[in-house]
Order: C-alpha cells, then sequence, then structure tokens
C-alpha cells in the first residue's frame, strides 16, 4: 500500500513537470517564434523608397537594399547603413496618413 502511494506521488510530479513545459511553451516560445516570422515577413517585405523607423529610433527612406543592410537616406545626400533587422517600423504615406487622422481625432 504504501508503495503504490509512492508511485502516484511520482507520477503527479511528472505530469506536474510536463504541465509546466507546456505552459512555457505556449506562453514564452511560441509567442516569440511567431514576432520572428512576422519580423522577418516584413523585413522581406522592404523596398527601395519605402520610409522607415530604425530600433534606434533613426527614421529615413531606403535608398538601397542588400541581403543583410539596407542604406537609408536620412537628410538631404546623407546615408546611413543599418542592418535589415534593425528596422522595425514602415512609416510610407498610408501609415502617415492613417496617424495623421488619429492625431486630428485626438485634437
Amino acid at each position: 500500500m504504501i508503495l503504490l502511494q509512492a508511485g502516484n506521488a511520482g507520477m503527479m510530479n511528472l505530469i506536474f513537470i510536463g504541465a509546466m513545459i507546456v505552459i512555457f511553451w505556449l506562453f514564452m516560445i511560441r509567442p516569440q517564434q511567431k514576432r520572428q516570422k512576422e519580423q522577418q515577413a516584413f523585413s522581406d517585405s522592404l523596398q527601395k523608397g519605402d520610409e522607415v523607423v530604425t530600433a534606434s529610433g533613426l527614421i529615413g527612406r531606403i535608398n538601397k537594399l542588400d541581403d543583410y543592410e539596407a542604406t537609408l537616406e536620412v537628410s538631404n545626400k546623407t546615408f546611413v547603413r543599418v542592418l535589415r533587422s534593425a528596422i522595425s517600423k514602415e512609416m510610407t504615406a498610408s501609415h502617415a496618413g492613417a496617424n495623421q487622422k488619429d492625431a486630428e481625432t485626438k485634437a
């Protein structure tokens, strides 16, 4: 009888550990993988002429795209090379127009 209870406790520990792994995967690993796929798709969709913002807050228009880097024109004839992965947001006219409408409704 005592051996039977010890076996149940061991099984409960295994179930608890398994449940913790599943919860960790659902709330930590899976959302991170989804964000990485979205960022990769965004990076692949970048085109010359798009106005973008880098992760550090630098705003510029894409002048040249390579496999791993982009050249941004941040001012008249002022160019900066950044990694494609550092580009975090697109600020084209359609996005800027939506942001301007939001600002007008708040005012």
